[in-house]
This record gives C-alpha cells, sequence and structure tokens, in this order.
C-alpha cells in the first residue's frame, strides 16, 4: 500500500496546479461506474503503475495523458471495478477445459456420445473424463432411471474398456462405467463411505452414480492412474491448468478470484508463479479443509500471507468446508424431507464435530472460516456452531467476517441470524435461475417462497451479500449471474420466481464487486473505482445499469484490466 498512498498524495497535492502526474492508461469518453458515493458516475480515469490515479471528466483527465500513456477511447461503453468472483473453484475451472464440456447437454444420448466419441481417440490405458450433466435439465428422460439418476449401462456399451467418470455438474455426484468402478474396487460388497452413497438398484447392483464423498473412491483411482507421470510432466499439467483458468477467468472481465480449496501443494504453485508475475490475475485462495488438522496448524501459520507479489496472493482463510451436498443431487441437508423424495432429507457431508474442529484452529490461527451450507438444515447447523464458537472466544464475530457459501435455503428462523452474527452470505445468484426449473418440485411453494436465494431480504436486514458463479459448476460468466440477480428469470422461459428478491442493477453490481473485496478484507484496495485502489476494470459493451434487463445478457466484455495493464482485449 506504500506505493499507493504516495501516488494517491502526489495526485492529491497536484489538484489545482498547472501539472498532473502522468499516467500509463487512460479510460475516456464513456461511462465510468466508480460505485463509489464521492464521485458515482463520471467519464473518464487514469492509471500510473498498478493504481487509479484519478477519476472524473473527460477533459479533467485529459490533463494526466502523457507521451507514453496508453489511451483507450470508451467510445460510450461502460467501465466498472473488475469483477471479484466470490466462489469458485480456480484448478477445477482449468481443468474443465481439459475434459469433456457437459454443460448444456440437453440429453443423456449427448453426453454418451459425446463418450462414445472421446472413447475412441482416448490411448489406451487413459479414461475418459468429463463435467457438467445434469439430468434435470435434459429435454427427455432416460429409459431407466434409479433414484432420479440413469445408470451406467450405455456408458459400458460406449467404453466398455476404458474407465469413464464423469461429475455431475453441481460437483456433488458422478457417475463412472464399470471400468472405473472396477479400478476403485466397488464391487457388490463395497460399504458407502462416511458421508456418501453408491447409488445402487432394486438388485443391489451399483448403478454407477456416487453421491458426495462416494465419488472420491473413483478420483482416487483416476489419480492414481497418473502416478507414473514423471513430477515434471505432472507440474507442467498443473501449470496449465492455471494458465487455462486465467485465459477464461479474464476473458470473462474476472481480476480476481476466490479459490474455494486449495491444497498446500496448489497454494505453493499460486505463490511461485505469482512471485514471477506468471499468475495474471488476482488470488485469494482458502486452504481446503482436508488441509487442516491439528498437526498441520503451524502450516497454516507458516503460509498465512496477505497482499504477496504485488496484491496478486493472499492466503487468511480455509474453505470451503463441505458440510452438505447440493439440491440437483437431494444431498443438501434439509430440516424436512424434500417434496419429491419423501424419505430423504440429504446428506450432512462433513460430520459437524469435524467442521467444529476445523473452525476452532481457523479462530487459533486468524484464518476466516468458509462453510458450504445449501440446505435448511446446513445453514442452521452451520450458524449454530458460528455462534458458540463467537461466544466462547471474544463475540467479536463480525470482526472474523466468517462466511456461509451459498446459503441457498434457509428456515425463516435464521435469516436475520447472518447480520445479528456478522455472517457473511456468499451466494451465487446465477444458481437461483439454474435450479428454477426443479426448485418447487423438490421443496415446495412454501420453503422456496419463504427461504429460498433471499438476496434482498439477507440485504435490507444488513448483511453481507456476494456473488460468483461456484465456477465450473457454471460457467464463470458473471453477467448471467448479474442477470439472474436483477431479474429471477427461469431460463427458456419469460417467467420469473420470488420477485421480490431482485437487486437494484447497481447493488447487484456491488455484490460482484464492492461486496467480494469486503468478504476478503480487500476493500481499502479493489471494489471500487477509487482514486489510490488497485486500476482493476472491466470494460462493457453495454451499459449494464440502464435500459432493459436484456442488456445483462448481450453485453460482452471488451477490455479487462489488471493493475493499469490490458490483461485481455475482445478484438
Amino acid at each position: 500500500m506504500a506505493l499507493r498512498s504516495l501516488v494517491l498524495f502526489a495526485a492529491l497535492a497536484l489538484v489545482g496546479c498547472s501539472s498532473s502526474p502522468t499516467a500509463d492508461l487512460v479510460l475516456t469518453n464513456g461511462t465510468v461506474a466508480t460505485l463509489d458515493d464521492d464521485h458515482e458516475q463520471v467519464e473518464a480515469l487514469a492509471a500510473a503503475d498498478d493504481t487509479l490515479l484519478a477519476v472524473g471528466s473527460a477533459d479533467a483527465i485529459d490533463a494526466y495523458v502523457g507521451g507514453d500513456t496508453r489511451v483507450i477511447d470508451l467510445q460510450g461503453r461502460l467501465a466498472v471495478p473488475g469483477f471479484i468472483e466470490g466462489h469458485g473453484h480456480y484448478m477445477g475451472m482449468g481443468q474443465a477445459q481439459m475434459q469433456l464440456d457437459l454443460l448444456g447437454t440437453s440429453s443423456w444420448g449427448r453426453v454418451v456420445a459425446k463418450v462414445d466419441s472421446s472413447a475412441d481417440e482416448t490411448a489406451s490405458g487413459a479414461w475418459v473424463e468429463g463435467r457438467g450433466w445434469h439430468q434435470e435439465k435434459w429435454t427427455s428422460t432416460p429409459e431407466r432411471m434409479v433414484r432420479g439418476f440413469p445408470t451406467n449401462a450405455r456408458l459400458n456399451e460406449a467404453a466398455p474398456d476404458t474407465p469413464v467418470y464423469l461429475t455431475h455438474a453441481s460437483g456433488h455426484a458422478a457417475i463412472a462405467n464399470d471400468a472405473a468402478l472396477e479400478a476403485a474396487g466397488i464391487g457388490p460388497n463395497t460399504p458407502d463411505p462416511e458421508g456418501g452413497t453408491i447409488v445402487r438398484d432394486a438388485q443391489e447392483r451399483a448403478t454407477g452414480v456416487l453421491l458426495e464423498t462416494a465419488a472420491g473412491l473413483v478420483q482416487e483411482a483416476l489419480d492414481a492412474s497418473r502416478s507414473g507421470m514423471s513430477a515434471a510432466d505432472r507440474r507442467a499439467r498443473r501449470e496449465r491448468q492455471v494458465r487455462l483458468a486465467a485465459e477464461e477467468a479474464l476473458a470473462n472481465g474476472v481480476t480476481s478470484f476466490q479459490d474455494q480449496g486449495a491444497s498446500f501443494e496448489t497454494i505453493r504453485l499460486y505463490r511461485e508463479m505469482a512471485e514471477r508475475g506468471a499468475l495474471d490475475i488476482r488470488m485469494y485462495a482458502m486452504v481446503a479443509q482436508g488441509e487442516v488438522t491439528p498437526e498441520t496448524q503451524e502450516r497454516l501459520a507458516e503460509i498465512r500471507t496477505v497482499g504477496a507479489a504485488d496484491q496478486h496472493l493472499t492466503v487468511r482463510a480455509i474453505g470451503e468446508v463441505t458440510v452438505d451436498g447440493a439440491l440437483g443431487s437431494r444431498s443438501a441437508w434439509m430440516l424436512e424431507p424434500y417434496d419429491d423424495a419423501p424419505n430423504d432429507t440429504g446428506i450432512n457431508v462433513t460430520p459437524m464435530g469435524r467442521v467444529r474442529e476445523i473452525a476452532e484452529i481457523g479462530l487459533d490461527e486468524d484464518y476466516q472460516i468458509a462453510v458450504h451450507a445449501i440446505g435448511d438444515r446446513a445453514n442452521r447447523e452451520t450458524l449454530d456452531l458460528y455462534a458458540s464458537l463467537f461466544e466462547a472466544a471474544d463475540g467479536r464475530g463480525a470482526e472474523r467476517r466468517w462466511r456461509v457459501e451459498h446459503a441457498q435455503h434457509l428456515h425463516p428462523d435464521d435469516i436475520s441470524r447472518f447480520a445479528d452474527l456478522g455472517v457473511m452470505a456468499s451466494m451465487q445468484a446465477i444458481h437461483a435461475c439454474s435450479d428454477a426449473p426443479y426448485n418447487y418440485q423438490r421443496l415446495g411453494a412454501q420453503r422456496v417462497d419463504q427461504g429460498a436465494y433471499l438476496w434482498n431480504t439477507l440485504w435490507a436486514d444488513g448483511a453481507v451479500v456476494g456473488n460468483g458463479t461456484d465456477v465450473p459448476v457454471e460457467k464463470i460468466d458473471p453477467l448471467a449471474s448479474l442477470h439472474c440477480t436483477a431479474t429471477r428469470q427461469v431460463p427458456g422461459t419469460d417467467t420469473t420466481f420470488t420477485p421480490d428478491e431482485t437487486l437494484t442493477r447497481r447493488r447487484a453490481l456491488q455484490s460482484y464487486t464492492i461486496n467480494n473485496a469486503r468478504m476478503a478484507f480487500e476493500e481499502d484496495v479493489k471494489g471500487t473505482l477509487t482514486p489510490g485502489k488497485l486500476a482493476d476494470v472491466t470494460v462493457l459493451s453495454e451499459n449494464i445499469l440502464t435500459g432493459p434487463p436484456e442488456r445483462l445478457r448481450e453485453a460482452t466484455v471488451d477490455y479487462t484490466i489488471v493493475g493499469g495493464e490490458v490483461a485481455y482485449a475482445n478484438e
């Protein structure tokens, strides 16, 4: 912050003088939505080094232009603070681009066809991997379903000898063919692991569908199949994942990313890449729950860092600690059974005693805690745990900024507890619209209307509400998430649901910028276009703050600027 403070002081000292500091970059002749109450909307901005020098009228900012200044004429376009992805899985986003993309597939037949084609091209001994299928979004239902999922019979026909492993869009389920099940040692007598389910048919045969931790059995076999890779090849593969993720994020206007669950190895990779200027975006890395034990507590203290490599890496959080699953797989932990599965209340994936152990370690090491809670029981159990720990410690919960990731379905009695405890609601608006076709089927009208995706209610109550996409569960497309935030429109229809919970365009944008910055203790350096803050800017083709809501879907990202440097240009 020292350099930014000096630059800001110099800029302020020169106000009213005949000369101004020379900018490295100027954006002019557009609409600049600063989200700063002291400036609001202006026409232009200037940046030097990695810092915003000034915002104001085009004429005023012209004083900062020198011979080496790069000037971008916005031609009426909209510049906003760089999008901050509040909840995603960075390595998973990179990996998703190295396997079959099944997002948006319209039927089980289309999924199988992609597997069939890929299996023909796969080298002997290699696996076919994919991600993104979702049975609730298919236009037709497979002939045979067990517990609402297809069986792997057609996968076995398409790839009888090649292991196939396809992750559900939610990330909370998967389907594997028999070759993959055999590689994982899953047979007729394999017990369900704690926090997971091997789905079986009436004859007790494994159907290939694996819920929650059961999917990890096959993932371990997949990882073992790569054990012959050299250390150099493994490193190259991981660096490629990071590069692919950065390219995708920047193309969608994302300048900062809050990574939900990085291993110690991944955090070391982030640090090494950041220190040599190869990370490309700003990373808020959360330590994965599996790494957090009493035996590793000293290591948490060693790796804790804030703003390393010129604000490119921060490690001060643990997450996401997975209390339950997802609505689509009926593994979200509910207080009452699902309407369409009256004997099922979901899955408690991580026992609450283990969640408490992780949270207590976080308290000791001054780490933020981020807990995944989708169902109303998962949210209640999480809030109960937070309340007990805050009270037992010093009562200063709001200062710790602990988070609930998703916070999708709340019992009415628990809504006010977010603001009361100072717990932040890290939500992903796109999930509301993506889940809309089956929300009422799963939970019924009363639970949806009173407790589903309560952005506006939580905001009005005083809680901080963030936004994100949960990539690779959804595409990393902030504009799609903002469209849902402002419309709650069911995809492919003109229908909306619980419209009172929409946010205004400005608040929607705040949820993806300054609110996400607050969730990472970074509101002093990013989240608004304020002189002295980092020059992280996203330029959009349309003014999404005005006009019809379709603009939120039709707009494109034309420039992504990180630290005053153009990191992406839509040319």
